[in-house]
């Protein structure tokens, strides 16, 4: 009988050939990633992360802007567990339910704007847009008007990138990929003031930027629009906190010519402005809301569509059947999950301690940062925050070779145990909700120090 293989422990560079060999990854240049070796990540608890070589990160965006009540919740491990010896799978078609999507629904339709009572899951943020894409249309079919197809969305807004969620959003780097946008989905400007209000103040430009959906719909002629979507606060396009005019002039523009308004709070929602919901923060009505990300801190994979009463009476009593759904359509683990996860965050009151302590201090804290000679701008709302790097401090000249300085700061707080994100030349931030005060003065540390090599890498006196 032969002896069994000698099992040896694999190192850091092990799991990174493994992985250049069987692993592609989302958004990423595979030969760069191939040539320099991806960073394993073996554990986390709290706000930090652990690697394979033993360094302790900060992480300063939650993941990928999902992980809000913190790493290392044994609460939620338990509840997956436990629904997975009970009832692991089953589907929501032919007219099957299961308690934990139930349980969830009703849950979500609690802590929603008033007019919000159904929601249709899916497994990601991805997924919920494409759904709304369809729901939207189907519902101007079901009233009689289905030349209302258009949906109008940003310049540089993310909102997936399946091929129905990537043409809604403006990203033109991803459109060049594959033919996008899919015909009937245009875009406006993004109410980014730094950049396009040099010559007005806020107030002045954020009316400026959302009329611009009103020149829009009477350029393509108003009985053909079906619906405007929009994040509260556009995250992956740099952290965009739009002007205290624009959302209300943007509601009132739907409002005027009878189209959909869709609230992507696939970032904003559960807690990250400090309210449970961006609507709330901004005070909008939406007909639809995206959701994900927080609704299970990225503990499963979860998203959804909150389907306003407006939309869901047509299609349950005009509609007959609506064909579209997933086999993940909520899973019982998934949605045991999310149900423990916002339990925890109604028990723990993390909303309230968000909006009323931490989001607080931690605006106050990365606003310290505006003083560094390559900031223009430090910009934020609840647990969200941008430092905008520019060429020429108080000029709002920015690098000529956009992006390159962004990544050079990036690769600096990666080596310095901290994760912010570069979008262009700007530093983004979206960390756990349950930050402390001295995880925000680390994060402000760390901050600075990376600024000041950047500074120095790049020759800035």
């Amino acid at each position: 009988m032969s002896a069994k293989p000698k099992i040896t422990a694999r190192g850091t560079r092990d799991w990174q050939e493994l992985d250049s060999r069987h692993y592609l990854h989302p958004f990423t240049d595979f030969r760069a990633l191939a040539a320099e070796g991806a960073r394993i990540i073996t554990r986390a608890e709290g706000v930090h992360l652990y690697d394979s070589e033993g360094q302790k990160i900060l992480d300063a965006m939650s993941g990928l802007w999902c992980v809000n009540i913190g790493y290392g919740r044994h609460e939620l491990a338990d509840v997956a567990a436990r629904q997975m010896k009970e009832l692991p799978y089953y589907n929501s078609f032919f007219k099957s339910s299961h308690t934990p999507a139930i349980e969830l629904a009703q849950l979500l339709d609690e802590l929603t704007p008033p007019q919000f009572h159904r929601v249709f899951f899916t497994q990601s943020g991805s997924e919920a847009n494409d759904t709304i894409l369809r729901m939207a249309r189907r519902y101007w079919e079901l009233l009689g008007q289905p030349q209302r197809k258009v949906v109008i969305s940003r310049v540089n807004a993310y909102h997936g990138s399946t091929v129905a969620a990537a043409s809604l959003g403006g990203m033109a780097f991803m459109h060049a990929q594959g033919g996008l946008p899919i015909p009937d989905i245009v875009h406006i400007e993004q109410p980014y003031w730094y950049e396009n209000g040099i010559d007005v103040s806020p107030q002045k430009y954020g009316l400026r930027a959302a009329r611009r959906l009103a020149e829009k719909i009477e350029e393509l002629g108003p009985e053909r629009v079906a619906a405007f979507i929009g994040e509260p606060v556009q995250g992956a396009g740099g952290v965009i906190v739009p002007p205290s005019t624009y959302w209300p002039e943007i509601q009132r523009i739907c409002r005027e010519y009878g189209i959909l308004l869709i609230a992507d709070e696939v970032i904003c929602g559960f807690g990250r402005t400090g309210q449970w919901f961006g609507s709330d923060y901004y005070g909008i009505e939406p007909d639809f809301m995206t959701i994900a990300k927080g609704l299970t801190s990225g503990y499963q994979p979860l998203g959804g569509a909150m389907v306003s009463d407006r939309v869901a009476d047509v299609l349950i009593e005009k509609g007959g059947e609506f064909a579209h759904g997933f086999t993940w359509s909520g899973h019982p683990v998934c949605c045991a999950v999310a149900i423990e996860n916002i339990n925890i965050m109604r028990r723990e009151k993390i909303v309230e301690r968000t909006r009323e302590e931490t989001a607080p201090y931690f605006q106050k804290r990365i606003r310290e940062l505006a003083d560094h000679k390559l900031v223009g701008e430090v910009r934020g709302i609840g647990m969200l925050g941008a430092i905008e790097l520019v060429a020429h401090k108080g000029s709002r000249t920015f690098f000529r070779n956009r992006g390159a300085v962004g990544l050079v700061c990036r690769e600096h707080c990666f080596r310095n145990g901290l994760i912010m994100r570069a979008v262009r030349d700007t530093m983004i931030m979206a960390p756990p909700l349950v930050m402390t005060k001295e995880n925000v003065d680390e994060l402000v540390t760390k901050a600075r120090l990376c600024l000041d090599l950047t500074a120095r890498e790049i020759g800035v006196g």
